[in-house]
């Protein structure tokens, strides 16, 4: 079976923007060694931070989601949970990682792996 990713916001900035490990990350859905997933909310989430937090400009924030689109699976979440972390931010990443069974949850903190 093959393993399914949920990607923090953080992740994919790190990844997207700057590279390194978080891109390697990204690049195993690119290839299709992982199922890697996304819901709306984080992809409105990340674009926001793009434009808002690091000022990039509105075309490029574009490219970069319709890229991440190219090869991430959307999937719908309820927004029910509710609770479970101290982060509103992070029940999302938790919820949208249970609706799609993932066997790993991408994030800088602390959910490293779910299976």
């Amino acid at each position: 079976m093959q393993p399914v990713v949920v990607y923090d916001t953080n992740v994919l900035i790190s990844g997207m923007i700057w590279g390194g490990v978080p891109y390697r990350s990204i690049e195993l859905a690119q290839q299709n060694k992982v199922k890697g997933v996304i819901c709306d909310e984080i992809l409105d989430e990340f674009e926001h931070k793009l434009m808002i937090k690091l000022g990039i400009p509105s075309a490029r924030t574009s490219v970069v989601k319709t890229r991440l689109l190219g090869f991430l699976q959307t999937v719908e979440i309820p927004n029910r949970l509710k609770g479970i972390t101290t982060d509103p931010d992070d029940d999302m990443i938790i919820e949208y990682a249970v609706v799609e069974g993932a066997t790993h949850n991408l994030v800088n903190e602390k959910y490293a792996n779910i299976s």
